[in-house]
């Protein structure tokens, strides 16, 4: 942990910068650090470099800083999920958030709903959607025994298929190819409509959530190995995963608004980190959100390089390059969900 928490906070900043200083646009490196300077100081550039600098400091840094905030998250609450449903196929989509989201999300570019928000209108839409998708499995999955992990599973597998009917239905009527594409992109995961104005609740959420996660480590240690004995060991399963429940929900639904369905990092990151640290969750919690932050910024920075200046979703990069590495890991002797 002393050697692996710094290493990947480096890691991360290196991420950042490559990011930032690698695209279609051909801008050299002195250049970068030389905007990015004016940016933090507020200097100001030659009227010549105006068009690099928003490159930079408008596009892409707010995109890479994004990605960070949105593979944190997605990590994060991917630790808490499969700790709350006692399952290793468990990732933070699991709930159905992300399904519902899409209707909200997809009202808006097939439909033109929220027109009036302007360039708010998409994120708001999907938020709404995904509170009005987490009442619902709450709603469906509650019983007089609280939240239990099998009807929790069952309920957010079960909407979100009905979830992705609406939206696929939405999509085959969309009257435009162009929004239909634009709709495709979303479902896979985009941060291609990142700004700065994006990034403060983003972030705010998803550090929040973590704290109060951490903050919770021990019960999380005691709720996976199951009801009974966290029960013995003091803590209240029910309202430990009614709570778990609404934090996820609050995070989950917050990163999918700005990014899009990006698949794959919430059920990966947890088992790798858990293969390098161990099962406990006060050293899974620190050093998955930085982990889910390097993937996420790397996979972003290869959708935008790959087919230049096409842009692939991001959610394409995070399979292609976590499939395998998972099933790798997988195959490695010894470990098994839960402990190592």
């Amino acid at each position: 942990m002393p050697v692996l928490v710094p290493a990947l906070g480096l890691l991360l900043l290196v991420s950042l910068v490559c990011g930032v200083g690698l695209g279609a646009a051909g801008i050299g490196w002195a250049d970068v650090f030389r905007f990015l300077w004016a940016g933090l100081t507020g200097g100001t550039v030659p009227a010549a470099d105006a068009a690099a600098y928003t490159i930079v400091w408008e596009i892409r840094l707010p995109r890479a800083v994004l990605g960070a905030v949105v593979g944190a998250g997605l990590a994060t609450v991917g630790v808490a999920v499969q700790a709350m449903v006692r399952n290793a196929l468990a990732d933070p989509f699991v709930l159905g958030i992300s399904s519902g989201a899409a209707v909200g999300a997809n009202a808006v570019i097939l439909l033109g709903a929220f027109a009036g928000l302007g360039v708010w209108a998409l994120s708001v839409s999907a938020f709404a959607s995904a509170l009005a998708a987490t009442a619902l499995v709450y709603a469906v999955a509650r019983s007089p025994h609280g939240l239990t992990p099998l009807r929790l599973i069952l309920t957010g597998t079960a909407l979100a298929y009905g979830f992705e009917a609406v939206t696929t239905v939405m999509v085959f009527g969309a009257a435009r190819g162009e929004a239909a594409r634009a709709a495709m992109m979303w479902l896979l995961g985009s941060l291609g409509g990142a700004t700065w104005a994006r990034v403060p609740l983003a972030a705010v959420t998803v550090a929040a959530g973590w704290a109060w996660l951490r903050r919770r480590a021990e019960p999380l240690n005691a709720l996976a190995m199951g009801d009974e004995t966290s029960a013995a060991l003091g803590v209240q399963p029910a309202r430990l995963r009614r709570e778990l429940f609404l934090v996820t929900a609050a995070v989950t639904g917050t990163v999918v608004a700005v990014s899009g369905a990006v698949g794959f990092v919430g059920l990966m990151v947890p088992h790798v980190v858990r293969i390098l640290v161990g099962a406990d969750h006060r050293r899974v919690l620190a050093v998955a959100p930085l982990a889910g932050a390097v993937l996420l910024v790397w996979a972003d920075l290869l959708s935008r390089l790959l087919l230049a200046p096409a842009e692939l979703p991001v959610g394409v990069i995070t399979a292609v390059v976590g499939v395998p590495a998972f099933l790798l890991l997988m195959r490695r002797g010894g470990y098994a969900f839960g402990g190592r």
